[in-house]
């Protein structure tokens, strides 16, 4: 299937402890109504607190890559100062690929606070693997109409470490969100080279 390019706002938005032997029986794992996680990075750590009410389908989803090791090596490729910052393309094309399958659109029910994060998407059903954090409030994209899907629903909000994400490398502006497709192909061995400031998610795993 041919790797789609996800967007925001009209701007193209566009990795192992992760196995590659992927197991689509993951896809069924459930969330439960809440969960903290932490996530280390480049620049130091931050945690978040996922809510499932705020789109079940998102949450489980979100649980799902973190209980499955997906965050391994994972660039924080595109941070755009007061909009937000994108994660979410792995590394290793095959896990990358794997974890693709879109999830079935959901309403808006949590507003996109700053600090709140939710899928970047390209179309109907196609929240998958890529994440954005809202470096603002940005409302406009809880109604923001694009290719037949309308806004985008929270799933979690960083609870702690704001100034952590506010430190991720944004340079590289909207830049890198435009080469979403070399990415995919040649993952982080094509950033370390072309973009050597971009940060990394180290790692991410449950917290009480």
């Amino acid at each position: 299937m041919k790797n789609k390019i996800l967007l925001i706002v009209g701007v193209v938005l566009f990795t192992s402890c992760a196995t590659k032997k992927f197991k689509e029986k993951w896809l069924e794992k459930k969330a439960p109504a809440t969960f903290k996680a932490r996530f280390e990075t480049t620049q130091g750590s931050f945690d978040v607190e996922a809510n499932r009410e705020w789109s079940p389908k998102g949450v489980d989803r979100f649980y799902q890559l973190i209980k499955y090791g997906y965050y391994h090596d994972v660039a924080i490729y595109r941070v755009v100062p007061n909009f937000v910052a994108q994660f979410g393309i792995h590394n290793d094309s095959l896990i990358n690929k794997s974890w693709q399958k879109g999830i079935a659109d959901e309403p808006v029910v949590q507003k996109n606070d700053a600090m709140t994060l939710a899928f970047a998407r390209g179309g109907i059903e196609t929240r998958s693997n890529q994440i954005f954090i809202n470096l603002k409030d940005n409302y406009r994209l809880d109604k923001l109409t694009y290719s037949g899907v309308s806004g985008f629903p929270v799933i979690a909000k960083v609870i702690e470490g704001k100034e952590i994400v506010l430190q991720f490398y944004s340079g590289y502006g909207d830049k890198l969100g435009r080469q979403q497709e070399k990415i995919n192909k040649d993952g982080n061995t094509f950033l370390r080279e072309k973009y050597p400031k971009v940060d990394y998610i180290i790692k991410a795993y449950f917290i009480e």
